[in-house]
């Protein structure tokens, strides 16, 4: 198992990257990346405030992959909720496109089947996860929400209308504009279902003292009411990283994963 800290200049953000992946040990084809193509890899995606290295600092992710045999990418979206800004930082291409791409050039020991991806994400991450997921369902086989921000159009929420406007759309005056837009989870939700396209399968965790509680189950609500097949948990907690450290185990022990390397 190794742990790495990336740099590279990212085209679709316009700037230099950083960027942390773990990667294991499978066979000795190639020194130091294993067999092409081998292994399972989790983007795992940071909050609001976070950046590539909250996962690492926060949790043992770096021994639940080992333990797992998994790659893991943690990648920086700044404050950008995902989205291609209107200020040109397209951090959703960089996430959703770029990124995967540039990996496995560098690290050919990460699979690039359906099945052997994985978004998850907390908070914002979660968000950003699901719709990663959605919109390009035929790359990622599983997504995993935990304490999901899952309303971009912040239906009851205050928001910064000036940071909403800068990744949103500089022309946008109020968030319930997103709504029915590519940055709706509901509309992407909505849409796969009415073209028939593949969903990942799905896992949900949000605690029950946390205020983004309703907007979990009123996601988890519309993914029933669309037979949509998923895994939805609650249970006491609140925005806070020690019920992420023990979920993010759940999400791992639902995957479907590789023994440990020998």
């Amino acid at each position: 198992m190794a742990f790495l800290e990336f740099h590279y200049f990212s085209k679709a953000i316009r700037t230099g990257v950083t960027v942390n992946v773990i990667l294991p040990e499978i066979g000795k084809k190639e020194e130091g990346i294993g067999n092409i193509g081998s292994y399972k890899t989790v983007w795992l995606l940071h909050g609001l405030n976070g950046n590539q290295n909250s996962w690492i600092e926060n949790t043992a992710i770096e021994r639940y992959a080992r333990e797992r045999n998994l790659a893991v990418v943690m990648p920086c979206a700044d404050r950008s909720w995902y989205a291609d800004t209107a200020y040109g930082a397209n951090y959703f291409t960089f996430i959703a496109e770029e990124l995967p791409k540039v990996c496995r050039s560098y690290f050919r020991g990460m699979s690039d089947k359906r099945e052997d991806n994985i978004v998850a994400g907390l908070s914002m991450g979660g968000y950003g996860a699901l719709k990663i997921a959605l919109t390009y369902p035929e790359r990622f086989g599983y997504v995993a929400s935990l304490s999901g921000a899952l309303d971009i159009t912040r239906k009851g929420r205050p928001c910064n209308l000036a940071e909403w406007r800068a990744n949103f759309g500089f022309d946008l005056k109020d968030p319930l504009e997103l709504e029915n837009t590519p940055n709706d989870l509901f509309y992407l939700t909505r849409k796969n279902k009415k073209n028939a396209l593949p969903f990942p399968k799905t896992y949900l965790w949000c605690g029950t003292e946390d205020t983004l509680i309703g907007i979990n189950r009123v996601y988890r609500d519309l993914l029933t009411e669309f037979e949509i097949p998923h895994l939805y948990e609650e249970s006491a907690g609140t925005h806070n990283w020690k019920y992420w450290d023990a979920k993010i185990q759940t999400i791992l022990n639902w995957l479907p994963l590789q023994k440990e390397a020998k």
